[in-house]
């Protein structure tokens, strides 16, 4: 009889890991799968480990082949699966004990074509979230879809995920030869997929090599490594300007984020005869991508990308450097007197010799407001509300506050006054709130040096938004809750 489920694990030299990876497969609590361990090529004890499981427990089976890396690895261990839905696990990470359970009770309850969950980052014995993943599995979404979730694009990885193997067939999805192999396919299945579960249950522990050497993609600013990713980035914009052409800017997006950053951390630690051709990768790398993604990137990051276009890599040491050494984004700063421009005060702003535009160190568009809520009380005639009003890296006290409260469709002013460097108390009239809510929200708008920006009060600790909330007409204010 056929298993419900078959979880494909290539492997290749991970003697000090396996046992670990297979260890949660055979504890999943859904014990209707099977196990396809695809050797590829292991010279180490890798083998023995996995064929010892294999003879304890008859859910493991072990499929042998010459060393073709994992994608190819992958595509015989899917030529070997014979359950219902498809999933993979790397050999050096761990599967928590109900993953399967989850990802298959939401399949079989949705009808969708794939089932993703949560991931955590696994070093030293301790678990912490995954920054790539982390975002996106907060809560439960189901049967839903790429393009009306357009985050999903930082959804790249495979194995936190189950597939239906009918949906796998359906769409011939194969992996590329290559390192990054699970790229394109996870962009593909997110496309081509009629809709998707998101669950917050973790589901997969991303191991960070602590022994053994690093893992394939711990070396990911190696040269080779650096062009296999390049190749994986195209095909994914190929495939996704012929089949979804309006994800294009937020995968370009992502890369910028990501992705750019194993190479300016290989131009940092390169030899100099290492340098021009990890250059001449860099340029490939920025033709790639969007003019219009590249020109919206944060300033600091067009500072970095403009040091690379010109090859000015000592002037890039120096600038991921102070990235590096900033323990907070790094401040931004009026200049002029007539046009007041607004800039990251990085390295190298106006240097005559290097003659960097100022267009480059823009950041008006970084600049936001941050409110929050104090304390609020009833002083018997209405509220007094006591908040601090700042904008986010810029040291510069607003020299104009506005505050006023929006039930989305009323605007009332609010009477303020500064309390000190960029404090204020704003008085609330109950009375003034009649005919509108029942929720509230409080703005502020802010004024200094050319500059006027809006922003919403949170509460105390920056969490959520400040609301005013009224369940019915309010005569003396004080059924208003908070």
């Amino acid at each position: 009889m056929a298993p419900l489920v078959s979880v494909v694990v290539p492997f290749y030299n991970v003697e000090q890991y396996i046992a670990e990876c297979l260890e949660s497969l055979a504890a999943q609590t859904l014990n209707d799968i099977e196990v396809i361990l695809v050797d590829d090529g292991s010279v180490d004890g890798s083998r023995r480990i996995a064929e010892g499981f294999a003879s304890r427990d008859p859910r493991f089976t072990v499929v042998r082949q010459p060393n073709r890396g994992p994608g190819p690895a992958r595509n015989e261990g899917v030529r070997w699966a014979r359950g219902s839905y498809l999933a993979f696990a790397d050999s050096d990470d761990v599967v928590p004990v109900d993953a399967y359970e989850v990802l298959v009770s939401s399949l079989e309850r949705t009808g969708s074509d794939l089932a993703c969950g949560a991931v955590r980052r696994m070093a030293d014995g301790e678990l912490s979230p995954s920054s790539l993943h982390d975002k996106l599995f907060r809560r439960e979404v189901r049967r839903t879809h790429i393009m009306d979730r357009r985050a999903l694009v930082r959804d790249r990885t495979v194995w936190n995920k189950l597939y239906r193997k009918e949906f796998w067939y359906e769409h011939r999805l194969r992996f590329r030869q290559g390192i990054y192999e699970d790229v394109p396919l996870s962009m593909r299945a997110h496309v081509l997929a009629a809709s998707v579960d998101l669950l917050p249950e973790v589901v997969y522990h991303w191991r960070r090599r602590e022994a053994g050497g690093a893992s394939i993609t711990q070396r990911r600013a190696e040269l080779p490594n650096l062009a296999d990713r390049l190749e994986a980035i195209r095909a994914v914009r190929s495939f996704l300007q012929e089949e979804a052409p309006e994800l294009t800017r937020s995968f370009d997006g992502l890369v910028l984020e990501k992705d750019i950053v194993f190479l300016f951390q290989a131009l940092e630690h390169a030899a100099d005869d290492e340098l021009e051709p990890l250059l001449d990768l860099a340029r490939q790398w920025l033709a790639v991508l969007s003019p219009a993604v590249l020109a919206t990137a944060p300033s600091l990051r067009r500072l970095e990308l403009h040091l690379v276009e010109r090859g000015l890599v000592k002037e890039l040491r120096r600038v991921r450097e102070f990235r590096r050494s900033s323990e907070e984004a790094a401040r931004i700063v009026p200049r002029g007197l007539r046009r007041v421009g607004w800039y990251g005060d990085y390295p190298y702003f106006r240097d005559r010799s290097l003659r960097i535009p100022d267009a480059v160190y823009d950041a008006r568009d970084e600049i936001k407001v941050l409110a929050r809520v104090e304390e609020c009380r009833w002083d018997g005639q209405g509220f007094a509300v006591v908040g601090e009003v700042a904008l986010h890296r810029v040291e510069r006290r607003p020299r104009k506050i506005e505050v006023w409260l929006s039930d989305g469709s009323r605007k009332v002013p609010l009477p303020s006054r500064r309390l000190g460097p960029g404090r204020l108390l704003a008085e609330i009239d109950p009375r003034r709130l009649r005919r509108g809510g029942p929720t509230w929200r409080l703005h502020a708008q802010v004024e200094t040096r050319g500059l006027v920006m809006e922003g919403c009060f949170r509460d105390g600790d920056g969490s959520r938004t400040w609301r005013l909330s009224v369940p019915g007409w309010s005569r003396t204010g004080m059924d208003i809750t908070q």
